[in-house]
């Protein structure tokens, strides 16, 4: 058998594998929230900024508006946003964050450190393994 089909020496299933075995901490640490990940990551964005577009965040999370929109529609019923068109131009639609969703971020706040320490690395490793991600993301973008 040629060794570049085998399942171990494939780059995207340590990937995916990785992502699988996060995504599970996460679900763990984030069900006290009533989030999912990818909610956890649209407030996440809210919190740095909020009173964003949709395009904005879609911007920062890699996601086209087509996927954002029904995430954003659950937090909004769950009160943690609120979806308003712009005065200034009425195609976009601004996302605010509720006081519910400001408060959240509080109950969010050891999020981080559980994960870090979930990974058994120190701190200058994981800042090494997430430049390197990032560098490879932004290769594969620019094909």
């Amino acid at each position: 058998m040629n060794e570049l089909l085998k399942l171990d020496n494939q780059l995207c299933f340590a990937l995916y594998s990785a992502n699988l075995a996060l995504n599970q901490r996460y679900r763990e640490l984030l069900a006290p929230l009533n989030i999912t990940y990818p909610q956890y990551l649209v407030m996440l964005v809210l919190w740095e900024k909020d009173q964003l577009t949709v395009s904005e965040i879609g911007k920062k999370l890699f996601l086209e508006s087509s996927t954002l929109t029904p995430l954003l529609k659950r937090l909004e019923a769950q009160h943690l946003l609120q979806r308003r068109r712009s005065n200034q131009d009425e195609r976009q639609v601004l996302i605010h964050l509720t006081e519910q969703g400001k408060a959240l971020q509080q109950h969010a706040e050891k999020i981080p450190e559980a994960v870090m320490c979930a990974t058994e690395c120190d701190l200058e490793q994981l800042i090494e393994l997430k430049q390197s991600l990032n560098d490879l993301r932004d290769q594969l973008n620019q094909k």
